[in-house]
């Protein structure tokens, strides 16, 4: 099945993609290599997820809000090289959460983006990872998650 196919029938649809918010663009490919800018809690422009979890967010709303950082970086893939089919595997993760002093369970959060990815690709879709807790992020975003991606 086609990882859009797979979106479908997980009931999730892919947001507009999303445009840069700075002097960056979303998506780089060297070589069949695709590293994707961070993409925060959005769809379609309205933000999804603001605040800490430990305050404002819990570990589940963070897990939800890190799922939808990645519908935002499936978004720009396809708009880079023309269709998900194109991917050939997710290589790294790295997944930031805005967190409360202390905070130490980042990697549960996390685990919304990449259970995501292999729920879409599979196999392909296992990567390396990293699960990291700050007190801030842009735009006051519980989540924000950078991908590299290999691509044919």
């Amino acid at each position: 099945m086609n990882p859009e196919a797979k979106l479908a029938e997980l009931g999730l649809t892919l947001p507009n993609p999303p445009a840069a918010a700075g002097s960056y663009v979303p998506v780089v490919r060297t070589g069949n290599l695709l590293f994707c800018a961070g993409t925060i809690a959005v769809f379609n422009g309205q933000q999804t997820h603001v605040g800490q979890v430990g305050k404002e967010q819990t570990i589940e709303t963070a897990k939800k809000a890190a799922e939808i950082c990645v519908l935002n970086t499936l978004a720009n893939i396809k708009a880079a090289v023309g269709s998900l089919d194109r991917v050939t595997r997710i290589v790294m993760v790295n997944g930031f959460v805005n967190a409360v002093d202390g905070f130490s369970d980042s990697p549960s959060v996390i685990n919304g983006a990449s259970d995501l990815l292999v729920k879409v690709f599979g196999e392909a879709g296992k990567h390396a990872r990293a699960a990291v807790a700050t007190n801030g992020l842009p735009r006051g975003t519980t989540v924000e998650v950078v991908v590299v991606a290999e691509v044919n």
